[in-house]
């Protein structure tokens, strides 16, 4: 019952992390589950927290990336004219 209350614990503060929380610590996961010498279920309790970090962390990378627009120029009541950031079209 400890081991699944922690693991309810960790799942809970992981949406409180900010992106590189989470990119540290599923950095850490990676890096003990290489190391191949965790019990089955300590190394299935952190397979499922780096699933759910890095679902996040795309999603975190997904929103950033609809957030960066290039400022065109201004329209007449003052608002911003943007098109979507496009790293491949610079000249």
């Amino acid at each position: 019952m400890a081991g699944q209350q922690s693991s309810s614990h960790a799942s809970a503060g992981i949406g409180k992390m900010d992106f590189e929380k989470k990119l540290s610590r599923l950095e850490e996961i990676v890096e003990k589950m290489e190391s191949g010498e965790m019990p089955l279920e300590e190394s299935l309790r952190l397979f499922e927290e780096g699933v759910k970090l890095s679902r996040e962390c795309n999603v975190q990378l997904a929103d950033a990336e609809q957030k960066v627009k290039l400022l065109l120029s201004v329209d007449e009541q003052g608002g911003a004219i943007t098109e979507d950031f496009d790293p491949e079209a610079e000249d």
